[in-house]
Order: structure tokens, then C-alpha cells, then sequence
């Protein structure tokens, strides 16, 4: 779990209607980051993206391959850190990671809050409809983090698990109890899990009241 890209972007704009965007990030050495993510990286919208609970994001490697096979025209523009993401690490992705996860890195500590939800401007930017909704179908999506400790990243870097709480709560798993595809015994899992997002633990209540 070798950290392969790091990856920092300004504001810009995307689509017919120049809405602002984060997703156009330039590969960095090292970061620094705090509560609030990378120091210098913005995120446009911060109901979707950014803020103490998606401090920061990642995206499995193997993700891309899957899209890349499904889009072949893709090949030479959906690579690491061109969905938005801030980290690219070896060997996690979303059926290994879970929910409450926490990993030193360097020397900041930071733990799993959320799956992302991906949205129309990863369309946009590879100018390929449905990209969006091929992610969510196959449960690509990526995960958030929220920063226990603040310090400094850098390539080559490893991620040391230290705790996982929700050992049954894989981000993939998340995601299915997200989209209604699973059985009572896990959705009381993900809706209790340690470390979740409290914004997604309102949503799952929502949704499971009698859980």
C-alpha cells in the first residue's frame, strides 16, 4: 500500500456553463495536510467535495483499468489523478478499505469517513457520457477521509492500517447498503459504523428507519 500519486489543484472551471471545479489536479512530491485536506488544494463545491469530513480523497488504481476496458478511447486520458482524487496508493481499492479505517501515512494519521458519490464533471472532463454513471453501477466510487492528525505526505510513503473498527464494512459494502441491495443485519452494520460520515449516518437512518 505504497503511495504512487499525490495530487493538488486550484479553482478552475468545466461544462457548457464554466461551473467551478477542483477536479484538475497536478501531481506533487509531497503535501501538507490539516483537518481541512491538502494545504493549497481546492475543492469548488464543498456540499460534494472537501470540508473536515472528505478532508481528502482516493481512487484505486484497479478503477481505472476498469474504465479504461469498458471506454477504450480512454486509455491515454483516464489515469491517476484525473478523477479528482488526491491520493493513489498500490493494492487498496474499495473491497479491501472500510469504513472507520485508520492508517498513518508519513506522519499525519487519517481515517475512512465515506465512499464519494461522483458526479457529472468526471463527464465533463473526459468528455465521455455515462462514465458517471458506469462508476456508480460497479461501485468505483472512491473514498473520503477525514484527517486525525496533521502532517506531511509524501510519495513513496506506506499506509499502516492502526485500527479497523467495521470489519464487515468495506467501502464496496457501504455502497450497497447506500443504494438498497443488502440484507437488515448489514445495514444496522453500516449505520452504526464506527467512524462513518455523520451526514451519511443521518441519510442510512433516514432511509432504514426501523433499523
Amino acid at each position: 500500500m505504497e503511495i504512487i500519486g499525490l495530487y493538488s489543484g486550484k479553482l478552475s472551471v468545466i461544462g457548457e456553463k464554466l461551473s467551478q471545479t477542483g477536479i484538475y489536479k497536478q501531481s506533487v512530491e509531497q503535501v501538507s495536510v490539516n483537518e481541512m485536506g491538502i494545504v493549497g488544494d481546492v475543492q469548488a463545491d464543498k456540499r460534494f467535495h472537501g470540508g473536515s469530513e472528505k478532508a481528502l480523497h482516493q481512487y484505486a488504481l484497479s478503477s481505472y483499468e476498469k474504465i479504461i476496458k469498458r471506454y477504450p478511447l480512454l486509455h491515454k486520458t483516464a489515469k491517476p489523478g484525473t478523477i479528482g482524487e488526491n491520493i493513489s496508493a498500490t493494492d487498496m481499492n474499495e473491497h479491501n478499505v472500510c469504513i472507520g479505517d485508520i492508517y498513518q501515512v508519513g506522519n499525519a494519521i487519517i481515517q475512512v469517513s465515506s465512499p464519494r458519490i461522483p458526479c457529472w464533471k468526471i463527464d465533463a472532463k473526459f468528455k465521455q457520457p455515462n462514465v458517471n454513471q458506469f462508476i456508480s453501477l460497479h461501485r468505483l466510487n472512491g473514498w473520503y477521509y477525514r484527517v486525525l492528525q496533521p502532517g506531511n505526505i509524501s510519495l513513496t510513503d506506506v499506509f499502516f492500517l492502526q485500527q479497523r473498527p467495521n470489519t464487515k464494512i468495506t467501502v464496496d459494502n457501504m455502497l450497497r447498503v447506500i443504494d438498497g441491495e443488502t440484507e437488515p443485519r448489514l445495514v444496522e452494520l453500516a449505520t452504526n459504523a464506527t467512524g462513518l460520515d455523520p451526514e451519511w449516518k443521518k441519510q442510512l437512518q433516514n432511509k432504514y428507519p426501523l433499523v
